[in-house]
């Protein structure tokens, strides 16, 4: 097994933390946005506990953000070979889409947290501002939905590359 100055022996190495990357910031940001908007439920919960169900919406929408990290993690590690097949372009755009989707879905995490922590406690004091508290929550959920997106385009654009 030789080495090249394209493909050092560390480039595998890139790859990896992309794909760390990627799970690592999304899960935090899935565990930032239910922990966060848990807390708003529960308070709510006191005073009216029959809207429980109807306030799941932000923790359900803070999961699915680990999700994301999960797909392009698993994807980053269905393309790591040994250095001279994974090149240090590879490694690269791999380490680039690892932290464009765990970026994104930490920060998505954190707005999603606070729309929907104040979000559930105003709804319960006034009805009319669910819809308002949903348009809100899609957007901020929008923002990891946009890393998964340009993870993904960078992978694949990296197999395309190595292909032809």
């Amino acid at each position: 097994m030789t080495t090249t100055d394209l493909a050092p022996a560390y480039a595998p190495f890139f790859g990896c933390m992309g794909a760390a990357s990627a799970i690592i910031f999304s899960s935090l940001g899935a565990a930032y946005g239910t922990a966060k908007s848990g807390v708003g439920i529960s308070a709510m919960a006191v005073m009216k506990p029959d809207l429980i169900m109807k306030s799941i919406v932000p923790v359900v929408m803070a999961g699915i953000l680990a999700i994301y990290g999960l797909v392009v993690s698993a994807l980053i590690i269905q393309s790591l070979y040994p250095a001279p097949q994974y090149t240090l372009f590879m490694s690269f755009c791999d380490f680039a889409a690892g932290l464009s989707v765990g970026i994104c879905g930490l920060g998505s995490g954190f707005a999603i947290g606070i729309v929907g922590d104040a979000g559930v406690r105003s709804t319960a004091q006034q009805p009319k501002l669910f819809v308002g508290m949903i348009l809100i929550l899609i957007f901020a959920e929008v923002l990891g939905l946009y890393g998964l997106i340009v993870g993904i385009i960078l992978h694949i654009r990296i197999n395309t590359k190595a292909t032809s």
